[in-house]
């Protein structure tokens, strides 16, 4: 039985993910805000040494704070960077030792295409997920001898209940450069993170999925 661990688990991607690894046969811890504090490294350690065992971990946990960088409150910068990157750093600390215990594992860190490609306003949030690309290839080379595979998924604009809310003219800004004219659903990212955790996933380390509609190229 494959058991994973999923951050960020109440999230319009998050929750979709847990359906999908569920439906794939695994079992499926659920850790949000109100289960660990991500930012805490004790919080995070205490937290996975409770699953004690498990073969995936998928963190979908992330935040946003807009502003240009000029008029980017360091405080908001801070935040980003600790919710989205610090807690990976704090997550892979403690999950890599329990995976090699358990003869390997499957690492996914859910990125953005704005953490390849940057993006007007959100500095704060592409440096985040620029930051995850650095993290799981360094990562992926120091674990690949114990059977680690660790990867990042890089979406586009996803459809959520949050980004429905946005004005419509950036939603259609947003299909409009994409290679398909259409937008991604949650199920298209979880279809991939379910891929890279299971059989098709064995040989897959060190990369960058991008699941966008073709947004980055359109």
């Amino acid at each position: 039985m494959t058991i994973a661990v999923v951050t960020g688990a109440r999230g319009g991607i998050g929750s979709v993910i847990v359906t999908t690894l569920r439906e794939a046969g695994m079992t499926v811890h659920a850790l949000d805000i109100e289960e660990c504090d991500l930012r805490d490294d004790d919080a995070v350690r205490v937290a996975l040494e409770r699953v004690a065992a498990f073969d995936v971990l998928v963190h979908t946990a992330g935040v946003s704070r807009d502003g240009v960088v000029w008029k980017l409150d360091p405080d908001d910068w801070d935040f980003v960077q600790q919710v989205n990157l610090r807690s990976a750093f704090f997550l892979l600390r403690h999950a890599i030792p329990i995976m090699r215990a358990r003869g390997g594992g499957r690492v996914v860190l859910i990125g953005s295409i704005n953490g390849s490609r940057g993006k007007i306003g959100l500095s704060a949030y592409a440096a985040s997920k620029a930051g995850l690309i650095g993290l799981a290839k360094s990562v992926a080379r120091e674990t690949g001898r114990f059977g680690i595979c660790v990867n990042v998924v890089e979406p586009g604009w996803v459809r959520t209940a949050l980004t429905d809310s946005r004005p419509e003219e950036l939603r259609e800004a947003a299909r409009g450069e994409t290679a398909l004219g259409e937008l991604v659903e949650p199920a298209d990212v979880a279809a991939t993170v379910a891929f890279l955790c299971g059989p098709g996933g064995r040989r897959i380390t060190g990369q960058v999925i991008r699941v966008d509609a073709g947004q980055l190229i359109g």
